[in-house]
């Protein structure tokens, strides 16, 4: 059947059977119900509930942008290693594999995490800025826990290749895009080349999220110091660390700015909406304070978050463009070369 792409089609009753009494409930009626923005370029999500119970659901999307990402395994595997961490999660909770998926691909389920995605306009308690500013450094502290966590010893050292990590990462997203290339992207391949030319020697190994933002973190309802979870662990990875927080840097917006990226901003880049939160610097400033790692090469990795971020979207404007989608199209093609203007801006320092 392929990855699910909506409630029609999961057979309900097969699932109820895949669960049985591994949850409680077992005997009353499972319902299913779809969740998530249903763009079919995301990961897909569903609602289980079953005898008062409520669980998450986690299935890979009908399409992918990255051919590593939307991992189940890879997910499952780094969720259970962050049991018992100080890395806020989702708890970990049925695995079904490929092989033997009563939706005809591999997914996870996860309990329910009481929190919510801080984008756009934010709920009561981070209406107000004191608030929004305990959730920009609970989001560095979250990423700090991120790297900071021994991975040999739980058991995720095989989950990526560290030697040459940053040494691949350009060849790697050039050459996704020149997989689908459709047009020349304005002053793509110059921040190509700077990016090779000032990447840092060495670095320290750690686990990676490899998409941290705002769109990838909840936030508590009840405690602004800490994040209610980070999810979205499918392209988790052993690398370098500080491309994780480069990317949340790279993509905040500060007083009098444009976004890099207009969606997926907090407070949709309105600055009472996002009055409070700390500046790129000050966030960094927590980093260093959480880690003790050098920053000093902070624009690189905030050039590459981007250039990492733009090339995977250049992937919807050829699948827009081939589909004669004009308007579609545009609207990413607008996204990505504004990405590659702010990394580039980045990279030259007249944006810090």
């Amino acid at each position: 059947m392929g990855a699910a792409k909506n409630t029609a089609d999961v057979d309900v009753s097969t699932l109820d059977e895949w669960i049985a009494d591994r949850l409680p409930g077992h005997g009353y009626p499972l319902s299913i119900e779809a969740l998530g923005n249903g763009t079919g370029v995301a990961n897909q999500l569903f609602w289980l509930r079953r005898g008062g119970h409520t669980w998450v659901l986690r299935a890979p999307p009908a399409v992918k942008d990255v051919p590593s990402a939307s991992n189940m395994e890879r997910e499952w595997r780094i969720l259970t290693a962050l049991e018992g961490s100080d890395v806020p999660h989702p708890t970990p909770l049925l695995e079904g594999t490929a092989e033997h998926s009563p939706l005809g691909s591999a997914f996870i389920i996860m309990a329910e995490v009481d929190g919510f995605t801080p984008v756009g306009p934010l709920p009561p308690p981070y209406d107000r800025p004191s608030s929004r500013r305990d959730l920009g450094f609970a989001m560095v502290d979250a990423v700090a826990a991120i790297g900071d966590l021994d991975y040999r010893a739980a058991g995720i050292e095989d989950l990526g290749r560290p030697d040459g990590f940053l040494e691949r990462q350009v060849a790697r997203w050039s050459g996704q895009v020149d997989g689908y290339r459709t047009r020349d992207i304005p002053g793509y391949d110059k921040l190509a080349h700077w990016l090779n030319d000032n990447r840092p020697r060495t670095y320290d190994v750690g686990l990676m999220h490899g998409d941290y933002s705002p769109f990838n973190v909840m936030a508590s309802p009840v405690d602004t110091r800490r994040l209610a979870a980070v999810v979205d662990w499918d392209t988790g990875t052993i690398g370098d660390p500080l491309l994780d927080i480069g990317h949340l840097i790279a993509r905040w917006t500060e007083p009098g700015e444009q976004p890099a990226i207009g969606a997926w901003d907090i407070g949709d880049g309105v600055a009472e909406l996002r009055a409070g939160l700390p500046s790129r610097a000050e966030l960094a400033d927590r980093y260093v304070e959480r880690t003790g790692r050098d920053m000093s090469y902070l624009p690189f990795y905030q050039a590459l978050a981007l250039f990492k971020l733009a090339s995977i979207l250049e992937g919807r404007v050829a699948r827009a463009t081939r589909s004669r989608d004009q308007d579609t199209a545009a609207t990413w093609v607008a996204m990505v070369d504004r990405l590659v203007d702010v990394a580039y801006q980045f990279a030259s320092g007249t944006r810090a």
